[in-house]
């Protein structure tokens, strides 16, 4: 199974298999245990022991960890939640505009947002009726919508993008 874990801007391949550990293309020695159902974990990695403590955070995937003094975010995900984040264009990147996309094809319920708003992480965008369910897509950033390429009623194919978000400038 692989796994891709995105630590300060650096996102890492991480596969779990047969051939063990290998990380970023590399084989690696590893061993990672529970202190006694807490927080806190013992990693052993290529011979260096650490201990650290993980704490999940409001999203899925999402994790505050503190290692050796310092403290760090990360985002894990496996394979088949990566893709679809990456289909509905929900990326972790800030870096210049996002183009939400459909995650599968339906017929749009409610365009939540128009050009110019401001929208928040966790924001409701779009409604999108598939299989009898309406499937609200969510913003995965803070920004700006910069384009709305739907409308209600519009029928839409999975990939095809909804709006375009620009990050916030600082």
């Amino acid at each position: 199974m692989k796994y891709y874990v995105e630590i300060e801007d650096q996102t890492h391949e991480i596969e779990i298999g047969p051939r063990g550990l290998v990380l970023n293309g590399q084989p690696v020695e590893a061993d990672l245990r529970s202190n006694h159902d807490s927080n806190v974990w013992n990693l052993v990695l290529d011979g260096r022991s650490y201990t650290l403590c993980a704490r999940k955070r409001n999203g899925r995937g999402e994790w505050e960890i503190d290692i050796d003094g310092r403290r760090l975010e990360a985002l894990a995900l496996d394979e088949r939640s990566r893709a679809i984040r990456e289909l509905a264009g929900t990326v972790t990147t800030t870096h210049g505009p996002v183009e939400i996309k459909a995650p599968m094809p339906g017929l749009v319920i409610k365009v939540e947002v128009a050009t110019d708003d401001e929208v928040q992480k966790g924001q409701g965008l779009v409604i999108i009726e598939a299989m009898k369910m309406e499937n609200e897509i969510k913003a995965m950033m803070e920004g700006r919508v910069g384009e709305v390429l739907v409308q209600a009623g519009q029928t839409v194919d999975k990939g095809e993008p909804l709006l375009v978000i620009a990050p916030v400038e600082q």
